[in-house]
């Protein structure tokens, strides 16, 4: 992938411009800057990046010009990574299985904060310098997120209780930890682990000093923007009703929200066949769409002609297919576009800065994807002068 230096104005503008053959990723570091800030006004506590969702240099340096120096890394290269954005970035290890290799490559970064879920895990960090904080993390059969992390980490309660008490006989930080699951829409889930949290941590009659409540924050999806103000709220409330006066320090770390509004992706239209009903990309689930796949399709997409005009007209339900020779290549059913959409139009995704980069492959030699800088994401009227 290329990064283009250049600042444009929108994505119609450097589209009407440059005409890319190839799928076009945009980033307004303004959008990203802006939602670190709301994380950090809003949440109350220590805001971290899971640095999964993207871990492009850019993203990472714009996150720290926005005041985020702490990042949730799941491995040595996103060590690396951060590290580069910023030498004296906080690492908080929260990849519960890990490699004894792995271990000792934490421990020369000096990662601050593990977690564990197994008492095994918990062995293989004897190495561990005892000032480090170790949090235990557990799951609970919490509805309300597109899909549950439980089934993978995370130990029982009463497993928690034991865990707990001998990283307290350790001599390490004592905390605790969770993940209500990703795209996250009911504050619920959070009051409910909360609760368990302050119920595990007096059943093992240890006083944590932090509670992460995890990722999970939404992004939008739909048009309608996700309120996480109010997951703020219920955080806060909820802790504040479970543990009293005696509340731990608070932690969030989120990925798919924090970086998700900052990206959208331009995607060029090959092909329509079947009366227009039927529709080759340039790019599909082996590329920036794989989330699309899993998550299933957005609402926020616009098509926009190759002079940076927004199509209008009647919404029509399409087959998409990418680029590739895959028969699996194929969106989910249904997604909508005007009937006026053409051959070498770019369909606009919105909201896809989360998981797009990350998880994009080469596979058929389609995976170039350049990432330029525009100031904003919205405009689709561009003017050539």
């Amino acid at each position: 992938m290329q990064n283009h230096s250049a600042l444009w104005r929108n994505p119609a503008n450097h589209l009407c411009r440059t005409t890319p053959d190839q799928p076009v990723l945009y980033l307004s570091p303004r959008v990203l800057q802006d939602t670190a800030l709301r994380f950090r006004r809003g949440f109350g506590g220590l805001v971290t990046y899971a640095v999964k969702a993207n871990d492009r240099a850019e993203v990472l340096a714009n996150l720290v010009a926005a005041g985020i120096t702490t990042f949730d890394v799941a491995s040595p290269a996103e060590m690396a990574a951060v590290r580069a954005a910023c030498p004296q970035a906080v690492l908080h290890y929260n990849n519960p299985v890990r490699s004894v290799a792995e271990i000792a490559a934490g421990i020369e970064m000096g990662v601050a904060s593990w977690s564990v879920d197994e008492a095994g895990e918990l062995d293989k960090l004897a190495d561990v310098p005892p000032e480090a904080e170790i949090a235990v993390r557990f799951a609970l059969p919490v509805k309300g997120a597109a899909y549950d992390f439980g089934d993978k980490f995370g130990a029982t309660p009463d497993q928690a209780v034991e865990l707990l008490r001998r990283v307290t006989r350790l001599g390490h930080v004592p905390a605790l930890c969770f993940h209500p699951g990703t795209q996250c829409e009911d504050a619920g889930a959070w009051d409910s682990y909360i609760r368990e949290a302050a119920r595990i941590a007096e059943r093992a009659g240890v006083r944590i000093a932090r509670l992460n409540v995890g990722g999970g924050f939404a992004a939008n999806r739909t048009g309608a923007a996700p309120d996480l103000e109010v997951v703020f709220d219920a955080i806060h409330w909820a802790v504040r009703d479970a543990f009293g006066t005696d509340a731990p320090q608070l932690i969030c770390e989120p990925g798919r929200a924090m970086v998700a509004e900052s990206f959208t992706l331009a995607a060029r239209i090959k092909a329509l066949r079947a009366g227009g009903r039927t529709v080759f990309l340039n790019d599909g689930i082996y590329g920036r769409l794989t989330d699309l796949r899993d998550m299933g399709l957005t609402r926020r997409v616009d098509v926009v002609c190759p002079a940076g005009c927004l199509r209008s007209g009647h919404a029509v339900s399409r087959v998409i297919y990418g680029p590739t020779c895959d028969s699996l290549d194929r969106l989910p059913d249904g997604l909508e576009l005007p009937d006026t959409s053409a051959a070498g139009d770019y369909v606009l995704f919105h909201g896809m800065g989360a998981y797009s980069v990350a998880m994009g492959t080469a596979f058929n030699g389609y995976g170039a994807c350049d990432v330029v800088t525009v100031d904003l994401l919205s405009g689709h009227h561009a003017t050539v002068s």
